[in-house]
């Protein structure tokens, strides 16, 4: 089994650094000349890129991005999946073109026909009979959660280690050594001790949400059908079958959100293995690239909402905001489910995903790295670790900073662009299979530029 050389490795990754600097002189000026913002990025996420500064965009069509240099990137990063249906898809375009221009009204505190179109169709494909919009899954999370502790008249919300939910304070969690919830590695401005609000489970760990959800107190259990944000961590046989048992077990609710998860196919893990959610979150893809979000809930769950009266959901129920399931939002969504994010579009995505996968494989069993990869659906992601992690907690243990800005840095100066954040590489609609083998080239060069 290779092993990797530590000072190969910081000379290989000067090396990368010294020729992305020389490539991208004009989106470096303009980061040093960013006085007015923090961190220098709209979002201070931006700063993650293994060059010290991030490419500046100039176009971006399709899984083509141009920075402000010249340089063209076949994007696998795809917005972390906000893109998933390429950038700036036709239909998408032009629907939001029409709503704007011809029709006229971006945000007017009205319906249109639209909304109801949407929900539909997400019925259709994830089970849910009843939705309500927000600009961000994060929101619907949120809101999702409110609601939830409502009708059990529950307190704690349970969820998983090292688990993607946004930015929702309660889901920044990990279990401590002892199994106790502790708060998530870097979060900060926690507006209470975890504890209080959150009860801490592990992926692929049964008993561990057994004991969880055993006191009591926990309203809802949220979680991904696979951890996506710390790699991908495939649920084993089962095991999503013993959660929503537990969960029934307990008078728990169980919330999935598919955010990410939605690359499984047209109605993510939920339609793809046949998942009974009380509650589901999506949000990012569905709008091609328009701020969107959406949870769906059961009619048992309306059903008790309704037995809160007082519950004030129209006003000040923070469940809501002006701009949530505003018209351009809704025509943005109805275009890209109807017309780009199809089933046809899924099984291109995925063929080409498990393409991806096989030209990893290959290369790892070529030079006998100790990495491996994993797919779901559409997406995959190497992590440097085998086998591949079925925690959340063993996959966190498996980051290397080092050899993520070696790889990152390597495709990027040759013009391929991975997810930020981590390994992840996403197929949309207009990825080809060249694109795939020019992935799959680079980084059999890579790994053996690596190991020799």
């Amino acid at each position: 089994m290779a092993t990797i050389d530590r000072v190969r490795l910081a000379g290989l990754l000067d090396e990368e650094r010294a020729a992305y600097a020389a490539r991208s002189p004009r989106s470096r000026a303009l980061y040093e000349e960013a006085d007015h913002l923090f961190g220098r990025v709209p979002m201070t996420w931006m700063n993650k890129w293994s060059g010290g500064y991030p490419l500046y965009l100039a176009t971006a069509h399709g899984n083509r991005i141009t920075d402000v240099d010249g340089h063209e990137y076949v994007d696998f990063a795809l917005g972390d999946t906000g893109a998933m249906a390429g950038h700036s898809p036709e239909a998408t375009v032009k629907a939001v073109q029409e709503r704007i221009g011809v029709e006229g009204g971006i945000t007017t505190m009205m319906p249109s026909a639209d909304a109801e179109w949407v929900a539909a169709d997400l019925t259709r494909r994830f089970g849910l009979p009843l939705w309500s919009f927000a600009l961000t899954a994060t929101d619907a999370n949120r809101w999702a959660l409110r609601l939830a502790r409502m009708v059990t008249g529950r307190p704690k919300v349970g969820a998983f280690s090292f688990c993607y939910h946004g930015s929702v304070d309660e889901t920044f969690v990990q279990m401590g050594p002892g199994g106790e919830t502790v708060i998530r590695d870097g979060n900060v401005g926690a507006p209470s001790p975890i504890d209080q609000t959150t009860r801490a489970v592990e992926f692929n760990d049964l008993d561990s949400v057994e004991r969880a959800l055993a006191h009591g107190d926990v309203a809802v259990l949220i979680t991904e059908p696979a951890l996506t944000n710390i790699g991908i961590v495939l649920p084993e046989p089962g095991f999503l079958e013993g959660v929503t048992e537990l969960c029934r077990k307990h008078g728990t609710l169980l919330l999935i959100d598919e955010t990410h998860t939605i690359s499984a196919g047209p109605g993510g893990c939920t339609q793809a293995w046949g998942l009974d959610p009380d509650i589901l979150v999506i949000g990012k893809s569905i709008g091609g690239g328009i701020p969107t979000g959406a949870y769906g809930i059961t009619h048992d769950i309306a059903r008790r909402v309704a037995e809160y009266p007082d519950a004030d959901l129209i006003d000040v129920g923070g469940v809501g905001g002006t701009l949530a399931g505003n018209v351009l939002s809704t025509a943005a969504m109805r275009a890209t489910l109807c017309d780009v994010l199809t089933d046809a579009a899924f099984d291109h995505m995925i063929a080409l995903a498990t393409r991806f996968t096989k030209g990893v494989e290959q290369a790892l069993e070529r030079y006998d790295v100790p990495w491996s990869i994993s797919q779901l659906g559409a997406r995959a992601e190497y992590r440097f670790a085998r086998p591949a992690p079925r925690t959340g907690t063993e996959s966190a243990h498996a980051e290397d900073d080092a050899l993520d800005q070696y790889l990152h840095l390597f495709m990027a100066n040759r013009g391929v662009l991975m997810t930020p954040f981590h390994n992840m590489a996403l197929m949309c609609p207009t990825t080809t299979s060249a694109d795939v083998d020019r992935h799959t080239t680079l980084f059999a060069e890579a790994v053996h530029r690596l190991v020799g």
